[in-house]
């Protein structure tokens, strides 16, 4: 199991980078670390609604001990209402875009008590957070070190939008730890069979949660089975490819 920072980005909205997010707390805890979860720009709810660090802790919370949940913190640094991009969310509000020196430094302190810290991005990899000073979650990835996990779709058109997040990656220098399917169909077509190889060319398939794994309880078992060795599971990308193999889906 990994320490230190793990950004978690991916290749756009509602890949499933939450429910990931979850999945590596609860391998984390139950490997007995600490677990700090950070989501530097929480966009698209209201002041009191709960945002995603909230659903995190939820799901956590159904899956381990009380005991191991003591292990978790969690910290959401800023709040826009607005469903856009952060900085677009903070121009419409009128209020102050993050800095990236802040949120940097916030990373910094919050992981000093953590022998994991996992940070949720916004979108996908180059989601711009600032009008005034232009930075997005690469930018955040590289000044706190973070290893990058891109959590990715199954479907047809999800190899176009890997590629291009992975090369954004490379070309910034960062290190990508792999690629997590956020949601692999309980009944995958020949795209997402096919789709498998060709992931796993781009960057090493880390694992694939089971679509609607967040409203399942048996999401330790999930967490255990779904997840790369680097991640405290026992997935495998040969044994997951063999048994969704394109010539069965036609």
């Amino acid at each position: 199991m990994i320490s230190g920072p793990l950004l978690i980005t991916g290749t756009g909205t509602d890949v499933g980078k939450t429910i990931v997010t979850a999945t590596v707390a609860i391998n984390a805890l139950r490997a007995g670390q600490r677990v700090a979860v950070i989501k530097p720009g929480q966009t698209g709810v209201g002041p009191a609604d709960p945002g995603d660090v909230d659903v995190v802790r939820s799901l956590v919370a159904s899956a381990v001990s009380g005991e191991q949940l003591a292990g978790l913190t969690t910290h959401e640094l800023a709040r826009f209402t607005h469903p856009l991009a952060p900085a677009a969310a903070a121009r419409l509000a009128h209020l102050p875009a993050l800095s990236l020196s802040e949120v940097v430094t916030q990373c910094h302190a919050i992981s000093e008590t953590a022998d994991l810290t996992v940070i949720e991005g916004a979108g996908g990899l180059l989601v711009n957070f600032s009008d005034h000073a232009p930075w997005t979650v690469a930018d955040l990835a590289r000044e706190v070190s973070a290893k990058v996990v891109v959590v990715v779709a199954s479907g047809l058109g999800t190899l176009h939008h890997t590629a291009a997040t992975v090369e954004a990656a490379n070309g910034r220098d960062l290190d990508v730890l792999g690629l997590i399917i956020g949601a692999w169909p309980r009944t995958p077509d020949l795209a997402a069979c096919a789709n498998l190889a060709d992931l796993d060319a781009i960057a090493p398939l880390i694992g694939a949660l089971p679509e609607n794994s967040g409203v399942r309880h048996d999401l330790s078992d999930i967490a255990a089975r779904s997840l790369g060795p680097e991640l405290g599971g026992r997935f495998d990308a040969a044994d997951f490819a063999q048994a969704h193999r394109p010539e069965e889906a036609l």
